[in-house]
């Protein structure tokens, strides 16, 4: 979830989203059939990402990007059109919800993807 008040406050390396993205466990889980009971396992890979990293410092900048919007225009004014990997998007069920969190984008989990195999 995104505080505007704290989302303001925190730069990138400060922030939660970084806490969150800095090391990642990924698990790679085979379900067999819709629906299913149980799932197998096939692989998982610790992701430990540093301040300089080209991935990251491309997620900063959408931060960045992001957190002067707020800034700038207000809350009301994120959206989820904004960023390449990451983005501020409505949060909750149905259209006319008011909170954001942060998301990944289908680009972003593909390239966890490559990174991890």
């Amino acid at each position: 979830m995104i505080n505007p008040g704290e989302f303001k406050k925190h730069s990138f390396f400060e922030s939660h989203c970084w806490a969150k993205l800095k090391s990642i466990v990924f698990c790679a889980v085979a379900w067999h059939g819709k629906n299913a009971e149980s799932g197998e396992l096939l692989k998982v890979a610790s992701l430990d990402f540093t301040e300089d990293d080209e991935l990251i410092k491309e997620i900063k900048a959408d931060y960045d990007l992001i957190r002067e919007k707020l800034i700038m225009q207000g809350f009301e004014a994120l959206t989820g059109a904004d960023g390449k990997w990451i983005q501020a998007r409505t949060k909750g069920s149905g259209h006319g919800s008011t909170s954001r969190a942060f998301y990944a984008r289908t680009d972003l989990v593909k390239k966890i993807f490559e990174i991890a195999s």
